[in-house]
């Protein structure tokens, strides 16, 4: 599993789409841990549509910091067959599509939380972002 610390980009905070929602109390953690270590983990991104795959968490509590930019990984997502999609256990569907999960998140609507569940071919590297370098 290779590692991607070379493909993180910083985007705009409003450019990205999200197509899940999140869970109030592990916003609230997320959050806090991002006011102690700054940005520590890239959010993953289609690159064609902007839709987070991996970083609901992570883009809103940027947001509700009023952080302008956010570290990403941009990925191939329809074409890179190491990208794939499942849903979690009891999230009340059977499958879930990589269409669907874009279709979602350009719609401006969103699916449950834990409702996508993506499988990457790299593993996501750690980062160390101060906050104050994501303002505007």
């Amino acid at each position: 599993m290779e590692d991607h610390l070379e493909g993180v980009i910083l985007v705009e905070t409003v450019s990205l789409r999200g197509h899940e929602e999140v869970i109030p109390d592990n916003l609230e953690t997320r959050t806090s841990k991002m006011l102690r270590k700054g940005f520590y983990k890239p959010i993953i991104v289609d690159r064609g549509s902007m839709v987070i795959l991996d970083g609901h968490h992570k883009w809103n509590a940027a947001k509700s910091l009023g952080l302008a930019r956010v570290p990403v990984i941009l990925v191939d997502y329809l074409v890179d067959e190491g990208v794939l999609v499942d849903v979690w256990p009891d999230c009340g569907r059977e499958s879930i599509t990589k269409t669907e999960v874009l279709e979602m998140g350009v719609s401006g609507d969103v699916f449950p939380p834990k409702t996508s569940r993506h499988t990457l071919p790299f593993k996501i590297p750690s980062i160390s972002i101060p906050l104050s370098d994501l303002e505007n």
